[in-house]
């Protein structure tokens, strides 16, 4: 319960009156006469009542008896500053640091305010029902700069509107004519707010580029890339700092590096890759032990820290891998060029060697500037080949040792409580106006798997590796790093998996600690089971999102005490701040500091987090766009939702969900029992409940919303 919840009438009028004059401290004398409580009862109450919200924390109480808010309370009557987060429907949400509840905004408190602006707001109360603080916006304090989406919409010869997009702004915006920069009517836009002083005005948009038609594919994908804040062109000043850089590389600098061009270094990636970020090298050591190489791209030998290609790269903060493109971090000269790791091309590379036990173990690590020439580029379904005996090469030597290093890497892993998560991923076949023709799971190869140990390795010895050179751990700017932390699962959304698997006849252990054995148990316990999927997405949506910090707690899901992200630097820009701590660390020096890091830790943790919803909203595109073409088909599923409004159902041959509506539900009246996670008809007692197996035909698909309904067969 909250304090305020908590307080009498005479508690709250005092705090009222206390507001009224935030900055004073009033006598108890005054305070008595400004409520009318002069009789020897009032002026009791009146004690216990200002006594109770001292306790409370809410006021203080000087010396001649003066009565004061609390700092926290008067910023509150001042208004406090925070970030506006705006939903689909118009209602804002006032994020401020150190407050445990955003503060809901309702539409018409919102002013001229708009989604990711920093804003002040006062508290008006809090909603009857849920008791969120609710609020009002007083001051714009600072313009986000937001990118929006929308339709330009032509009115008369002299006057043209963009309609936004549901999923970017609550409203419209007018365009002066002579800022069209080429858009046509009926073209997706991509804008930002110009002016807005008057909210009962529309705002003026100044339009940053067309999209191209409204419903076609390219306005589709680019409108899913400006919701994100994402842009896909370079700036010319950008383009022009990369296109700075050759294929040269100097003499001073190949001497002053180890030189690896005579040994065998291989690369690993997906058949359509281009940005080829890690190598790999084994060789076996006299002792028995294995000498794994894992090789980066030197990416911060062209990324001169302050220039205009730096920060580009750091205002996008990530490539973007959308179904049918990639939105590089860093102009394609450096991503699929210069620095790519491709065949039998002079490469600088940052190499983390490792001597690595039987047991998975790593002794021994150094890690060094090297130029490399890489022998072979191979996808993975080569290895795999290569592998499973179906195929040989004259490296297959090297990638069964890397696949034997690789499995003792994994169940070292496994041994120590790593969560070990398989979700299946889509993958579209598209003709060539990037309309989808098929879609097909992608198959998990064991070849993936030894890329990742082997990625996941070395991130750990680095980060271990800076750990070690730490003299004063109290200081936090001795040695600042840049890890890659994951914190413990949320405990409520854990025990209501419980309740969930509960249902379904399965065991979920929860008492005392929570640890990575006892979410590993479930997940074996569905594996190859029709409800794997579903539990293993209820589980990821109860973890903690992992994010970047200097503040090292560990990461959670490997069960790693150190963890860091160093092998893609030129898609990640965390790997880049990495690299540059490392080598400043190696030459003696520093380059960042804690607060810095911290700043940019949340920074480039926000940027993937818009990374990751872009790449979705991608795949949800193209499944509408896919089930558009199939109205009426019929599809086996698996129930993964169950709410009042109806139930989500997966469907199984493309890993797509859709909803049934209750409303659509018409053989019975059917009631939602949140405990039991069910809908029961009133009349016939028929149950539909998570994890039930069940047939769907499609009914209608929303591709501007990116909806599919479906009915129960």
């Amino acid at each position: 319960m909250s304090k305020k919840r908590s307080l009498s009438s005479l508690e709250q009028s005092i705090i009222d009156l206390l507001k009224t004059y935030p900055d004073a401290s009033i006598p108890i004398p005054l305070l008595a006469d400004g409520l009318h409580l002069k009789s020897r009862k009032g002026s009791s109450a009146l004690k216990k009542a200002i006594k109770r919200l001292a306790h409370l924390g809410l006021i203080q109480i000087g010396g001649n008896q003066l009565v004061r808010l609390k700092p926290a309370e008067i910023r509150e009557v001042r208004g406090v500053i925070g970030k506006l987060d705006v939903n689909s429907r118009g209602t804002g949400y006032v994020i401020v640091e150190d407050r445990e509840q955003d503060i809901k905004i309702p539409g018409k408190y919102m002013s001229t305010a708009l989604d990711g602006d920093l804003v002040r707001v006062t508290i008006t109360g809090e909603h009857h029902k849920s008791h969120q603080p609710m609020g009002k916006i007083v001051e714009i304090v600072e313009r986000a700069g937001t990118l929006f989406v929308g339709t330009l919409i032509r009115q008369s010869d002299k006057s043209y509107l963009i309609e936004s997009d549901l999923k970017s702004s609550r409203m419209d915006f007018f365009v002066d004519p002579e800022g069209l920069k080429g858009a046509k009517p009926g073209d997706k836009v991509s804008f930002r707010l110009k002016a807005w002083e008057d909210v009962r005005a529309y705002p003026e948009a100044e339009i940053v580029a067309s999209l191209g038609k409204a419903g076609s594919n390219e306005a589709s994908v680019l409108s899913i890339l400006a919701e994100k804040q994402f842009q896909a062109a370079f700036p010319a000043d950008v383009e022009r700092d990369a296109s700075r850089y050759t294929d040269v590389i100097p003499e001073e600098e190949i001497a002053r590096r180890r030189d690896l061009r005579g040994e065998v270094v291989l690369t690993i990636d997906p058949f359509d890759a281009k940005d080829f970020d890690d190598a790999l090298s084994i060789r076996p050591l006299k002792n028995g032990n294995m000498e794994l190489g894992v090789h980066i791209a030197d990416v911060t030998y062209y990324l001169e820290q302050g220039s205009a290609l730096d920060q580009e790269g750091y205002r996008r903060g990530t490539s973007v891998y959308l179904v049918d493109r990639v939105i590089p971090m860093l102009p394609e000269h450096l991503s699929n060029g210069l620095c790519s790791l491709r065949p039998n091309e002079d490469k600088l590379t940052y190499s983390c060697f490792m001597e690595i036990d039987h047991r998975g173990e790593v002794l021994d690590h150094s890690i060094e500037e090297t130029i490399i020439h890489s022998k072979q580029r191979f996808t993975y379904e080569e290895v795999q080949q290569i592998l499973d005996g179906n195929a040989s090469h004259r490296y297959q030597k090297q990638l069964r040792q890397l696949e034997k290093l690789a499995k003792n890497l994994l169940a070292k892993r496994e041994r120590e409580g790593s969560i070990q998560f398989e979700t299946p991923e889509p993958k579209f076949v598209l003709d060539e106006s990037g309309k989808p023709t098929d879609v097909i799971v992608k198959e998990r190869l064991f070849a993936h798997r030894l890329i990742e140990e082997c990625m996941l390795a070395a991130n750990k010895t680095v980060a271990k590796h800076v750990d070690s050179m730490r003299k004063d751990r109290k200081n936090r700017n001795d040695h600042p790093f840049l890890y890659r932390i994951h914190d413990r699962p949320d405990k409520e959304k854990l025990q209501n998996i419980k309740e969930t698997a509960k249902q379904l006849g399965l065991h979920f252990e929860l008492n005392g600690t929570v640890t990575p054995a006892k979410i590993n148990a479930l997940l074996q316990e569905v594996e190859s089971t029709p409800i794997e999927n579903i539990i293993n997405g209820l589980m990821l949506r109860a973890m903690a999102k992992a994010v970047y910090s200097p503040k090292n707690i560990g990461h959670f899901g490997l069960s790693f005490a150190d963890y860091t992200h160093f092998t893609s630097p030129i898609r990640r820009y965390p790997d880049v701040i990495v690299h540059r701590l490392l080598k400043s660390y190696a030459k003696g020096r520093r380059s960042y500091t804690y607060d810095e890091l911290t700043r940019d830790g949340e920074y480039c943790s926000e940027r993937e987090r818009y990374a990751v919803e872009a790449e979705r909203d991608s795949v949800k595109l193209k499944q509408v766009e896919f089930l558009s073409e199939r109205i009426g088909e019929v599809f086996h599923g698996v129930i993964s939702g169950v709410t009042e409004n109806g139930i989500y159902v997966m469907i199984n041959e493309i890993y797509c969900e859709g909803m049934v509506r209750v409303r659509d539900m018409k053989d019975d009246y059917y009631l939602y029992n949140p405990q039991m996670h069910w809908l029961m008809g009133r009349s016939k007692g028929k149950r539909y409940r998570l994890g039930d197996s069940v047939t769907v035909r499609v009914e209608q698909t929303d591709i501007e919303r990116r909806l599919i309904d479906l009915l129960l067969v």
